[in-house]
């Protein structure tokens, strides 16, 4: 669909939406001036972001806040109102009752339950879980056996996220006493300014193998060059693009790759075709010892078959936030339709894989089922291959 019909089809929704909550408040016209300044503080800044295809500017605390913020929870709430008055309005017409009586009740109903929903969600996102968990490797060498894998994921650092919830991340990550950190993408928002706000908090956090991170596609949209670029500059950290290092630990060898995102391919500086950050699996293997184990972080779990195909033991991912919404106990979430590896771990004959329910929140903060976490994985040597949650 090409984008002016998209921006079409776009505003006869929101024609239609608040037409229908404004036959609300007939008879009220204070309600009316304030349903049509409601509809404007929601919908400009959505119009001129898709006409401007991003901010001209960068969007501070504030505006992220009360503008940006704004924005998604009244399109949000949105087709929920309204479609609740429209039901609430026929079904007054067909039991014989007042239909603007019975779509008034109908609105607030659903307003009132989607409210509670979305105040739920916020405490969920402030409610950090620490996990560990342990990664069973039947080739792993014994001397590897116990090495702590601390594993943060998605965390949409901006300036609009608050400097004690990144507090508490990093006391989470140093009470699990890591000997390895690993970043798996999506470390900042959408621009290459946030950086300073992920350096402010994480830069001078360390381990004794290091600091790693990968691409995600956030940090894509948000200009990799120049985030890859502040990324080195400002924090003490080593940014595998397509690339591993060999690590020793206890006198055995690791291999650690870093494979590119997805979201790289087409997004080449100047024009189209592949950039360097688009993922190149042989690329990132190529300098992987023979019989040495290789943990792999990707940020996207799509890439996880093709890691699994040459012999990858572990890789770690994130990208999904298990959809922000989830049952763990049932294998769900709001992205499991749509994703073949959405949550938890995964195993492809001697290959393990596991997707990080996130650590921060994108858009909204929202989490429920799926809180926002920091998790050590543990390396085992075991006779048969798996994760134990």
């Amino acid at each position: 669909m090409s984008s002016t019909r998209f921006g079409q089809r776009f505003l006869a929704y929101q024609v239609a939406a608040w037409l229908t909550l404004l036959a609300l408040t007939i008879g009220h016209p204070w309600a009316t001036v304030g349903l049509v300044l409601l509809c404007a503080y929601v919908t400009i800044p959505a119009v001129l972001l898709f006409r401007w295809r991003g901010w001209p500017f960068y969007p501070r605390a504030l505006f992220r806040i009360f503008v940006v913020r704004g924005v998604i929870y009244g399109q949000l709430l949105l087709p929920i109102v309204a479609g609740a008055a429209l039901l609430g309005m026929m079904a007054g017409v067909f039991v014989w009752y007042p239909p603007l009586t019975a779509g008034r009740w109908a609105a607030g109903l659903a307003f009132t339950i989607a409210a509670l929903t979305l105040l739920a969600g916020y405490i969920g996102s402030r409610t950090l879980a620490v996990r560990e968990i342990e990664a069973r490797i039947q080739s792993l060498p014994e001397g590897l056996d116990g090495l702590r894998i601390v594993q943060i994921s998605d965390l949409h650092v901006g300036p609009q996220t608050p400097r004690g919830f990144l507090a508490r991340v990093r006391r989470a990550v140093e009470s699990l006493r890591p000997d390895l950190i690993a970043a798996t993408g999506d470390l900042i928002d959408d621009r290459h300014e946030d950086v300073a706000h992920y350096a402010a908090a994480f830069a001078s956090l360390s381990a004794p193998l290091g600091v790693f991170a990968v691409a995600g596609n956030h940090d894509v949209y948000a200009g990799w060059e120049e985030v890859e670029r502040e990324l080195r500059r400002q924090i003490g950290m080593t940014v595998l693009v397509n690339e591993s290092r060999v690590i020793e630990w206890k006198g055995e060898r690791l291999t650690v790759a870093g494979v590119g995102d997805p979201a790289g391919r087409g997004r080449r500086p100047g024009g189209g075709g592949m950039s360097r950050v688009a993922p190149d699996v042989p690329r990132a293997l190529a300098g992987a010892p023979p019989g040495v184990p290789v943990l792999a972080l990707a940020h996207n779990p799509a890439l996880w078959p093709e890691l699994a195909a040459r012999g990858v033991d572990l890789t770690l991912s994130g990208h999904t936030h298990w959809g922000q919404f989830a049952l763990p106990g049932f294998g769900w979430s709001l992205v499991t339709p749509f994703l073949e590896h959405a949550m938890g771990a995964y195993k492809e004959g001697g290959s393990l894989l596991y997707v990080h329910p996130g650590t921060g929140y994108w858009g909204i903060p929202f989490r429920i089922g799926a809180r926002p976490a920091v998790t050590a994985i543990v390396l085992r040597r075991a006779t048969e291959t798996s994760i134990v949650e």
